[in-house]
């Protein structure tokens, strides 16, 4: 049974299957294929916008086994890529700042890292919510983040960069990730929901990407939940404001107009 929910089973594999974020990738994909990698990187912005993924994707690309693909970067097909794919990669350590947030931990974190990897290029450590690192755990991060060992990247994603310490900020390569625009939610939401085989309509697809407020992750979910909750062969607005128990937007028009009139009874 495949017990993948949809964001996990639709997360991007490669930074051409990356959704928005196009200088982004660009730039990443000039800086691996110049080989001139960053020996740490800043992920910030909003929830959903491709941090992990994107860190997740790098990792792949400077792993990976095979060349001549897609610019050198990723094949998806050898075992550095397949073990990242799953989660089985020994090498790909991906830790939650929000409750690994103390000087122990980041101090375990730093002796670790002077082992070699197991079978890949480079080690690479994610620290998620990296905001939430204690200032003396910031503190025990900064030496190795000046001067890691040659064989270790460090990736920070953040959705609070301005609650992280400056000196932390000024040994990464920052990237700030924006809010996935309505457009590209949308045909990301079409191509899912074909796959899926599931009948919705495009105005519906439209609701949810309006309501998502720009992350593509919480448009997943949402089309997961009405897929779920739904028993009808067609998906139209009417049932998703329902399902989701959301105002639709024209009863909101109408409150604001008969505010601007002065219309109480209304």
């Amino acid at each position: 049974m495949n017990n993948y929910v949809l964001y996990r089973k639709w997360r991007p594999k490669s930074f051409s299957e990356l959704v928005g974020q196009t200088a982004i990738r660009k730039t990443l994909v000039n800086a691996i294929s110049q080989n001139r990698i960053a020996h740490a990187y800043l992920f910030s912005g909003p929830r959903g916008t491709g941090k992990t993924s994107t860190a997740r994707i790098l990792a792949k690309a400077i792993n990976c086994k095979t060349e001549n693909i897609e610019d050198r970067l990723i094949c998806n097909t050898c075992e550095n890529c397949i073990d990242i794919n799953l989660s089985n990669s020994l090498d790909l350590i991906e830790i939650d700042a929000a409750s690994n947030r103390g000087i122990d931990e980041i101090r375990s974190i730093r002796d670790k890292s002077n082992y070699s990897p197991s079978k890949s290029l480079y080690k690479v450590y994610v620290l998620d919510e990296a905001h939430m690192l204690t200032k003396d755990a910031s503190n025990a991060l900064l030496k190795t983040l000046e001067e890691p060992p040659p064989h270790v990247i460090f990736i920070l994603a953040t959705t609070e960069a301005d609650k992280m310490e400056p000196t932390i900020l000024s040994r990464c390569q920052r990237f700030d990730f924006k809010k996935i625009d309505d457009n590209d939610i949308v045909q990301r939401l079409v191509q899912i929901a074909n796959d899926e085989k599931v009948n919705v309509s495009e105005s519906a697809i439209k609701r949810i990407a309006e309501i998502s407020e720009g992350s593509l992750r919480d448009a997943e979910s949402f089309l997961e939940q009405i897929i779920l909750s739904n028993d009808e062969e067609y998906i139209d607005t009417d049932q998703i404001n329902t399902i989701l128990g959301i105002t639709d937007l024209k009863q909101i028009e109408l409150l604001q107009e008969s505010i601007l009139t002065g219309n109480i009874s209304q």
